[in-house]
């Protein structure tokens, strides 16, 4: 699309604009956006995807010969546009700056129909942007949608359109130009052949289809989302007056239930058993939870059964596993452990063996009718996630879509109440959407979403074809904590870092960002360059002792975490092992000759490798286990060289090996994730994740004297959704990454 838009309402994720009067609307409900803001937002969706330089909008709205401060006057209108949309300028979603160029729009956008004489609802179809020139009076229409038909009458409404567009041509034809007989007729069998065309092909095409109507249920932002590399799946429920799903609130997971009609959060009464309940299924008729503990990172849970209305819990016998569902009779639970599926009867049976299974399964779902359960399945290698299906008379599973994208990202799928339609979660393209299969179809799926949000954790409707779903919109801000135990924003070039580390001298600091991109810089900021390329995925990055090289953890798509090697100036990254299995932490030893690692903990992908730490020489390759290192992970060797300090795969132990004499000792902590040392080796830092207050705590060493640094969960008011602990300042202080949003409900009719 080109041009000044004049006559067109536009779409781009949950918005809709209405250029001709002024009106800006999301997901229902108008927005405020007035004046010199909406005319530049609607400049910039004239283009999208192309730079709008500062001249172009300095002519078109301010003029060539104004004499206002355009500068000032334009920053203004791009701060507002975003504060409407919820944009950021650091991390943009719809409108990204370039330097002393321009703006533009990176969103996808999409055209409605022609604009009503008087506003409608923004629930019209959304057709794919940018418009053929050929198709676009189709399109303007609302009858075709690119790629396949807007509506089940689509085919019958292309070719009215075909004859509307006949009898006008013909009707002109005669009464202005007399043309023969033979370019009448010319002209009606070129518009038959247009008709048959237009109706073969919106018959024809399903691959792709217009977004649906999307309606906003909560807005507080604190929902559970998903994070599949860390074995966690935020399932929801429904029984069909509320949803049932994890909030967070203060940094630890919440079971609340949430009105349908007005989008109410309030919490669970669940019992102490459950410390950190994971949600499983709902009873068919609506009046039980199926959970699991979730507290500890351990693969394996004991499984529970709660009322919606909490109060009580019921253990399911001694079984223990990470993920279950109802069958479809209410009494029978099945459930996965390991690589199998288990059946079980709360009216008391011993557990029987259902399934043998390529992988890990997750969101095991049956069709309402009890005839094919589909589930997901997690490599926990290449970290894809694929979806599969068995029935209760072949116990053999097979996969589907296998062809549908290039590295398997499907996930999560739920059944509409009828039977008719089975919506998953795809992260094909590198956003997250959800698609669509009819009936007991494999393939040919629908889109049903298009962004900007991920969309995830689809839950059906007890009744007709809506599905219920999470948009996640994750926002954070980094800050350092105050010498009086206070949360203080970082406002500078690590804003958007999560995981910092400086060198052993000072000068340079490296960050991964949000993104998982690694960066290198001054400490002043200064010659910052980027480290790893757009193809990995960047966990954290170690200082070699003397600043010239950095050990990384990232990982390629599709492929495990692997340790690499490079130049603190950049250029090439060189695989320190050469292994098909996950690697991780890398810790350099004083002498910067070797480095310390281990493996993943059950939450980042329970392979099959040895769960124990190991030294490898940098230069050879050589490499010898730690002795008495089985059942840990995270090491990190301390600046002196004295001590390794390293984590159970359950988080609850810190242990210390004491180099010399080759033991072990437990420190008296609580827990601990992401262990930290001072630089002068005298202390180390740890995040207490597992307990509701999250301390950072600094254990003295050797005698392991505890201080809690600061208590999270009572840092911010509630307001953070959770945190990570980062790295430390140049004076010691720790860096921590606060969530403060992740995602709301929406709901959608499958049509």
């Amino acid at each position: 699309m080109t041009g000044q838009v004049t006559n067109a309402r536009l779409s781009f994720g949950l918005y809709e604009i209405n250029i001709q009067t002024g009106e800006l609307w999301k997901a229902g409900f108008r927005i405020k956006l007035q004046g010199q803001p909406f005319k530049v937002l609607a400049m910039l969706l004239e283009r999208p995807g192309q730079v709008v330089s500062r001249e172009e909008l300095q002519e078109r709205l301010w003029g060539k010969d104004t004499v206002v401060d355009f500068d000032h006057s334009l920053g203004t209108a791009i701060n507002k546009i975003r504060e409407a949309l919820g944009d950021s300028a650091d991390n943009p979603r719809f409108i990204e700056t370039l330097a002393r160029r321009g703006y533009r729009f990176v969103a996808p956008v999409g055209v409605i129909g022609p604009v009503p004489e008087s506003p409608a609802e923004p629930n019209q179809g959304v057709a794919s942007h940018p418009l053929a020139a050929s198709d676009s009076a189709y399109h303007d229409e609302g009858h075709l949608a690119e790629g396949g038909p807007r509506t089940p009458g689509t085919e019958a409404e292309s070719a009215s359109v075909a004859a509307a567009f006949t009898a006008s041509h013909v009707d002109g034809a005669v009464s202005s130009t007399r043309l023969s007989a033979q370019m009448f007729w010319a002209s009606i069998g070129l518009c038959v052949l247009i008709a048959l065309a237009l109706g073969y092909y919106a018959g024809s095409s399903r691959t792709t289809t217009v977004p649906p109507h999307i309606s906003q249920i909560t807005h507080n932002g604190h929902l559970a989302p998903s994070v599949s590399s860390m074995e966690n799946f935020a399932a929801a429920t429904t029984d069909g007056v509320r949803l049932y799903a994890a909030t967070i609130d203060g940094g630890h997971s919440v079971l609340s239930s949430i009105s349908i009609s007005g989008g109410v959060v309030e919490p669970i009464n669940i019992p102490a058993e459950v410390a950190s309940p994971a949600l499983g299924d709902i009873s068919p008729d609506g009046s039980r939870l199926l959970l699991r503990d979730h507290l500890s990172p351990e693969s394996e849970q004991p499984l529970w059964v709660v009322p919606t209305t909490g109060g009580s819990a019921l253990r399911v016998g001694d079984v223990l596993a990470h993920d279950a569902t109802f069958m479809p009779d209410g009494d029978g639970i099945l459930y996965a452990n390991g690589n199998d599926l288990y059946l079980t009867r709360l009216s008391g049976q011993q557990p029987v063996h259902y399934a043998s299974l390529p992988g890990r399964a997750f969101w095991l779902r049956w069709r309402p009718n009890g005839t094919l359960l589909r589930f997901t399945i997690l490599d926990p290698v290449t970290h894809t996630l694929s979806l599969w299906q068995i029935t209760p008379t072949n116990h053999t599973p097979q996969r589907i879509l296998a062809g549908f994208n290039q590295l398997a990202g499907e996930c999560c799928g739920v059944w509409t109440a009828n039977g008719r339609h089975f919506v998953f979660e795809s992260s094909k393209g590198g956003s997250n959407n959800l698609w669509e299969l009819s009936d007991s179809s494999t393939s040919h799926p629908i889109r049903l979403t298009d962004g900007p949000l991920d969309f995830e954790c689809p839950i059906a409707a007890r009744t007709g074809n809506r599905i219920f779903f999470m948009g996640t919109d994750s926002r954070s801000e980094l800050e350092s904590v105050s010498a009086g135990g206070e949360l203080i924003p970082v406002k500078n070039f690590l804003s958007d870092a999560v995981r910092v580390e400086y060198s052993r001298d000072g000068h340079w600091v490296a960050w991964t960002d949000t993104q998982g991109q690694l960066w290198r810089a001054r400490s002043d900021g200064t010659e910052k360059i980027q480290i790893t390329p757009g193809t990995l995925s960047a966990f954290l990055a170690r200082w070699s002792p003397d600043g010239s090289r950095l050990a990384i953890m990232a990982r390629e798509a599709g492929r495990p975490w692997e340790i690499y090697i490079t130049s603190a100036n950049g250029g090439n990254l060189v695989p320190l092992l050469h292994q098909r299995q996950n690697a991780a932490d890398p810790s350099w030893t004083p002498d910067g000759k070797f480095i310390v690692f281990g493996s993943t903990n059950d939450e980042m992908g329970k392979d099959n490798a040895n769960r124990s730490l190991h030294m490898v020489n940098v230069a050879s390759g050589a490499m010898e286990e730690i002795p008495g290192s089985d059942g840990l992970f995270s090491p990190r060797c301390s600046p002196d060289g004295r001590y390794i300090a390293a984590l159970s795969l359950d988080q609850r132990q810190v242990r210390l090996y004491t180099v010399a004499t080759h033991t072990w000792t437990t420190l008296k902590v609580p827990s601990g994730a992401d262990p930290i040392w001072s630089p002068d080796s005298h202390y180390l830092f740890l995040h207490a994740s597992l307990d509701p207050a999250q301390p950072i705590d600094r254990v003295a060493i050797p005698d392991g004297h505890v201080d809690e640094v600061v208590r999270l969960a009572d840092s911010r008011e509630h307001d953070a959704v959770d945190y990570v602990f980062g790295g430390l300042t140049l004076d010691g202080r720790p860096f921590i990454r606060a969530r403060v949003f992740t995602g709301n409900f929406y709901s959608l009719d499958v049509s």
